[in-house]
């Protein structure tokens, strides 16, 4: 397999908005993810049969829900010329069980949770503060979370 510095250099920028996500084999899970033009390495933490050198799948998802309701924020309250100084919002992942069906019956498997926390620091008046928290709860990614999306696996080339 090869290096992440060989997969680097034989590796030039995607388009925006493309990934690629190519082993490494540094280890059971490692990957070398370009994200664009931006490159980093994607792995699973031990417990999950990695070596936990770089963020896993659902990391990075979080941190995309997390960026974006932060940039959301701020593009927004930008825009208004609020006294916004700093976002910051801590977004964490877990599963939880399916709600019983409607015959009463437990249903197997689990939905993803997303528990969004948005901090807002500056002078801001209070209808402010509850503007900027409606915006968070509209940015592009938690809209396409909320919403879903189909995805189409198929063979490159």
């Amino acid at each position: 397999m090869s290096t992440q510095s060989d997969l680097a250099a034989a590796s030039p920028p995607l388009p925006p908005e493309t990934a690629r996500a190519t082993e490494t084999g540094a280890g059971a899970l490692q990957n070398f993810l370009q994200l664009g033009a931006h490159q980093l390495v994607a792995d699973e933490p031990g417990a999950l049969g990695g070596g936990g050198t770089g963020p896993g799948p659902y990391d990075l998802l979080a941190a995309a829900l997390a960026t974006c309701t932060s940039m959301t924020v701020r593009l927004f309250a930008r825009r208004k010329d609020w006294p916004l100084e700093q976002v910051s919002v801590l977004v964490a992942h877990s599963k939880t069980a399916l709600p019983p069906g409607p015959d009463g019956a437990p249903q197997a498997g689990s939905r993803d949770r997303f528990e969004v926390a948005v901090t807002l620091t500056g002078p801001l008046d209070d209808a402010q503060r509850q503007r900027l928290m409606d915006i968070a709860n509209h940015c592009p990614v938690h809209r396409t979370l909320a919403a879903g999306s189909d995805v189409i696996v198929s063979p490159a080339g």
